[in-house]
């Protein structure tokens, strides 16, 4: 069992990576982007949290094809074109002090949407710029979202191919940390559910089986992202879909999980970064501070895999104990991050940490400039 972490302030190693403390920005979309191509507000957005003292920043889900993407307006990877960009976020969080990290996605079933503030929600149809989406049956995710395309072979082995390839590009971009989205509801965890994976051939049935796929993607990914950097997996640990008359078999559970979570660790896979949800418009989910802290928990525990706790973590003596008391390696902030992205400089003079403003923001934070020693270098041993 991997020891217990001393607190929110001390350093993580992964392979040859030394985060310099436990807060990560969770991957969060903000559907702002023309044709998959970071910009100014992105690197104003990450910028700021990596100012802010974060450990790890991430970007948010960048689609690893064109059909991949959620919306029109996601962030993407999928060609060559969309490295500098990237490199540009990349080079000034590292700069900072902070890992910036990259999680690759294809949304599946639930892509060629609208954007999720346009009103009413729903598809984008091919004839207005929207495209055929896929998945692994016909099964839409709802009335409102596309008839997808059941994937065929051919159709698995280019998805392959498109993580392989983002792979690659998220490692010439910089980026020192890449995580699947196996979460949400989205192409991988469409095949890891029985509630959207009701094949009948090798990728469905059993969770051997529909864990078939999504396992040889991030093998792919593992296989190509440097040796000496970390790989993580995001994981919807339950549908919140129990098992009852209209639903004979129930939602993906936190028993499928960690067993899932097994093939994970035997795959070289350092991080299990705990969501749930998202897969499922029956889902009833009992939203409240903390409340998937027990799946990172139990994850952690029972498979002895570093994993990352997320969702209503707001509070810095709250997020101190979940790292303190050995319920999670890290944890990753969304809303709060998005509210105060300097909540981590906050954080540590609440828990009497060191943490260092930057010198331009010194007079303000403590009403003087004090002399001291430059931010320490980011520690990668690529060797």
């Amino acid at each position: 069992m991997a020891s217990t972490p001393n607190g929110l302030f001390s350093p993580l190693t992964q392979r040859s990576v030394t985060f310099p403390n436990r807060i990560v920005v969770s991957p969060m979309c903000q559907y702002s982007y023309a044709d998959g191509f970071s910009d100014d507000w992105q690197f104003v957005h990450l910028g700021s949290r990596a100012v802010g003292g974060a450990g790890v920043v991430f970007t948010e889900a960048a689609a690893v094809s064109p059909e991949g993407r959620i919306t029109l307006s996601d962030l993407g990877i999928w060609t060559d074109a969309h490295i500098a960009p990237l490199a540009r976020i990349s080079a000034f969080v590292k700069s900072q002090g902070a890992v910036p990290a990259i999680q690759l996605a294809h949304a599946g079933r639930k892509a060629s949407m609208a954007k999720p503030w346009d009103v009413p929600l729903q598809e984008v149809p091919i004839s207005e710029d929207g495209w055929q989406t896929v998945g692994p049956t016909t099964a839409r995710f709802s009335a409102t979202y596309p008839t997808p395309l059941a994937l065929d072979r051919t159709g698995m082995d280019k998805v392959v191919r498109d993580f392989v390839a983002a792979t690659q590009r998220a490692e010439a971009a910089g980026f020192l940390l890449a995580e699947v989205h196996a979460a949400h509801g989205y192409l991988l965890h469409e095949f890891l559910s029985p509630l959207s994976n009701t094949r009948t051939d090798e990728y469905g049935g059993s969770l051997e089986n529909r864990a078939r796929f999504p396992l040889e993607v991030i093998r792919a990914v593992r296989a190509h992202f440097p040796a000496g950097l970390p790989v993580w997996v995001r994981l919807s640990v339950t549908d919140w879909v129990e098992a009852s008359s209209e639903v004979p078999t129930g939602g993906l559970t936190v028993e499928d999980s960690i067993a899932f979570a097994r093939l994970l660790k035997s795959e070289g896979i350092d991080l299990v970064d705990c969501s749930s949800g998202g897969n499922d418009p029956r889902q009833q989910i009992p939203v409240g501070a903390g409340y998937q802290v027990t799946f990172a928990d139990r994850i952690r525990r029972e498979v002895d895999i570093p994993t990352g706790a997320v969702g209503m973590i707001t509070a810095a003596e709250q997020a101190d104990q979940i790292i303190r008391t050995g319920q999670a390696d890290v944890v990753l902030l969304g809303r709060e991050l998005l509210r105060d992205p300097y909540w981590p400089l906050r954080a540590a003079e609440v828990l009497h940490k060191p943490g260092q403003w930057p010198v331009q923001y010194e007079r303000a934070a403590h009403g003087k400039i004090e002399r001291r020693e430059p931010l320490p270098a980011l520690i990668v041993n690529n060797s």
